[in-house]
């Protein structure tokens, strides 16, 4: 008989940190040592998740065993998936002098088999979500099944205002969400600031500007999906290589949310957005670091977490 099916949280953690001068996942945010995914590991684990994939690079493996693995298999059970550049189709070669990882929907891929086929979140290790978005995320896997012919996925969704950072740009998926709070469509933009009149984004490295009302609907990548988004994922990667090995070897990267948008255009998935009113914090620089470790440091004083995350 088969294992019956629970939620699992893939976090990826395999970027580079080149924005923030080194792995950020592994920097300090207290006094006592916890790191920014020791605060989603808590809330993941108190929302009901009890199995959790990290996926990173395989380099990185001893690091996360003895800052973060080591500290919490005892309370959830742990694995890896390892993403890896030369992983791609065959037919297809790395371009030369590419280093840059191939994206959040190729990361995602690389947990196919560690998932196991069960539903499951996915979040990043370098953003701070909130405990609501756990729980929402998790009941909504624990309740929702594809149909033959719709996939049902969902999302928590972030106000813009409550996403960015003082100290550069970042990257987040422009969310156009119906009155039935479902996903219209989203569009990944790659760099968002705050400017003198306001947020914006450019796509054509600052030439023009277009302005984004703060209270803008965005993804942060926390993702709820049926096993049926890993095969879709597979499916479409080999398209991707076809245009963006010509249009940008070195830099081209296959989005999440570009996966879902390729769904929900062929009337194939719907997607379910969850709102959120907490405040997202991350490391996207090391600028960010001492506002953020504020922050949690606040939380723990407002009795929101212990001092002791994982004790």
């Amino acid at each position: 008989m088969a294992a019956k099916q629970h939620p699992v949280l893939v976090i990826m953690a395999a970027g580079m940190g080149s924005r923030y001068g080194g792995l950020k996942q592994m920097d300090p945010m207290d006094d006592k040592g916890h790191l920014l995914i020791d605060y989603s590991i808590y809330d993941a684990v108190k929302a009901g998740f009890d199995e959790i994939i990290f996926v990173i690079r395989e380099k990185d493996r001893k690091n996360f065993d003895d800052r973060i693995v080591n500290r919490i298999k005892n309370k959830v059970q742990v694995s890896y998936a390892y993403q890896r550049i030369a992983d791609i189709p065959a037919g297809y070669e790395v371009p030369e002098g590419r280093v840059k990882p191939w994206g959040t929907g190729h990361a995602l891929m690389s947990a196919f088999f560690a998932v196991n086929g069960n539903p499951f979140a996915v979040i990043n290790a370098d953003d701070f979500y909130g405990r609501e978005a756990f729980k929402k995320i998790h009941l909504f896997l624990s309740q929702t099944t594809d149909d033959a012919d719709m996939y049902h996925y969902g999302m928590v969704g972030y106000r813009l205002a409550n996403t960015v950072t003082d100290n550069g740009s970042v990257s987040r998926g422009i969310c156009d969400v119906t009155g039935m709070d479902m996903l219209n469509s989203i569009q990944e933009r790659t760099r968002i600031e705050k400017r003198p009149d306001g947020i914006a984004s450019t796509e054509d490295d600052g030439k023009t500007w277009q302005h984004l009302d703060d209270g803008t609907i965005v993804s942060m990548n926390m993702w709820g999906f049926n096993f049926s988004f890993m095969h879709e994922l597979v499916a479409g990667f080999p398209s991707f290589l076809e245009k963006g090995l010509k249009e940008n070897p070195l830099k081209c990267e296959y989005y999440i949310p570009s996966a879902v948008q390729r769904l929900l255009d062929q009337n194939r998935a719907d997607v379910k957005v969850m709102m959120t009113p907490d405040k997202w914090f991350g490391v996207t620089y090391r600028e960010d670091r001492q506002a953020v470790a504020a922050a949690l440091q606040q939380m723990r004083v407002d009795g929101l977490y212990p001092e002791d995350l994982l004790g």
